[in-house]
């Protein structure tokens, strides 16, 4: 019952104070530590959005996903695409739209065969022209 007490007075305090214009020193310990605690998982998460994808063969380049399993190479002109059926090993061969991607942060067109490929954590991605490029799009996320 104690502890219920102390919390309930203490969060109290906390409202008290905000209301009244209290500075953060003078308000409870409890506001600090929940900011501080906000702020770190915030700082986790941020550079997990997009991590650069260690092994292109798992990437469907007609899907845009990280699939978690090989996919089918499809090479065209001397460069080595991935699609996951037959459908996107043919797009892949014949639309050379399909090949190719818009770099999020330069705004230029990257040939996905080339290009340094970052994956979200829903499991799509994305593609860059350098690997600077992925490291700026991951900081602003």
């Amino acid at each position: 019952m104690n502890l219920i007490h102390t919390t309930m007075t203490a969060t109290a305090a906390f409202v008290l104070a905000g209301s009244f214009g209290v500075s953060a020193m003078q308000a409870p310990a409890a506001r600090p530590a929940a900011a501080a605690t906000k702020a770190t998982a915030a700082k986790a998460t941020t550079p997990a959005a997009v991590q650069k994808v260690a092994d292109r063969a798992l990437v469907c380049m007609v899907n845009d996903m990280d699939m978690g399993k090989a996919q089918i190479p499809v090479v065209v002109e001397g460069r080595t695409y991935y699609g996951c059926c037959a459908m996107c090993k043919e797009r892949l061969a014949k639309d050379a739209a399909v090949r190719s991607a818009i770099d999020p942060v330069s705004g230029k067109s990257v040939d996905k065969a080339k290009a340094v490929i970052g994956k979200r954590p829903d499991g799509s991605v994305v593609y860059f022209e350098t690997e600077a490029n992925l490291r700026r799009y991951a900081a602003s996320r």
